[in-house]
């Protein structure tokens, strides 16, 4: 199953877009073999100024055709690691070709492209910028496939 971060803005070269690199490679790397991966990242950014619903339609173009859909919105569900990697496993598993996470801009997601996500996950109560929630999604694909795996990258 391949995954895609369609989120707004572009990430300029520094610390974030690193950590994002690094742990998307690592999740090429552990997912093969499960039948996850690869991963890429598809920036959008709203040039017209269109607000959350011109973000809402680049995203929507951006999204693979037939992808289940993960929405990133601090009302959403918060979810442990384990958690995170059966909700992979289960899309993998139905035969989902793809999966695609949205992370929208500084004002977050437009609320209708919201609803018609398959999930609707938060990284925690506190707001983060988008630039840090790619690196934390990155991260956690990253810990899902190696829980899936079975590797001790995961403590508990």
């Amino acid at each position: 199953m391949r995954v895609s971060l369609c989120v707004v803005g572009r990430l300029k070269a520094g610390p974030e877009a690193d950590l994002v690199s690094d742990y998307l490679t690592r999740f090429d790397r552990t997912g093969r073999a499960l039948g996850l991966g690869p991963a890429r990242v598809v920036e959008v950014e709203d040039r017209k100024g269109g607000g959350k619903p011109g973000e809402a339609a680049l995203l929507r173009r951006a999204l693979p055709r037939g992808a289940a859909v993960c929405a990133l919105d601090e009302r959403g569900r918060a979810m442990t690691s384990p958690g995170f990697a059966a909700l992979l496993g289960r899309h993998r598993d139905a035969g989902a070709p793809d999966m695609a996470f949205l992370i929208g801009g500084a004002d977050g997601l437009d609320p209708a492209l919201v609803g018609e996500a398959d999930t609707v996950l938060s990284l925690g109560p506190m707001v983060w910028p988008h630039m840090l929630a790619r690196a934390m999604l990155a991260e956690q694909l990253y810990r899902a496939a190696s829980i899936l795996a079975g590797s001790p990258y995961h403590r508990v």
